[in-house]
């Protein structure tokens, strides 16, 4: 990606970016810098387990039935 491109699309590019694309900035066909996602916090393990405390409960035979219901047996 140029600087023109970054300077003109700013935006779009920090959208790509944040959805985890890497992209180099080039000057005269020349690269010059690399944008990159910056790494999401770790989530803790006490985090997890509460949030998982609070998944619905699921019943496999309703489940089952979703699921083949929309998928082609035939696949």
């Amino acid at each position: 990606m140029t600087i023109r491109d970054l300077r003109n699309h700013g935006g779009e590019v920090v959208d790509r970016v944040q959805r985890g694309e890497r992209l180099t900035v080039t000057r005269s066909g020349r690269p010059v810098a690399e944008l990159v996602p910056v790494p999401r916090p770790a989530v803790t393990a006490a985090v997890l387990l509460d949030r998982w405390r609070h998944l619905p409960t699921v019943d496999p035979v309703q489940l089952k039935r979703e699921v083949d219901a929309a998928i082609d047996s035939a696949l």
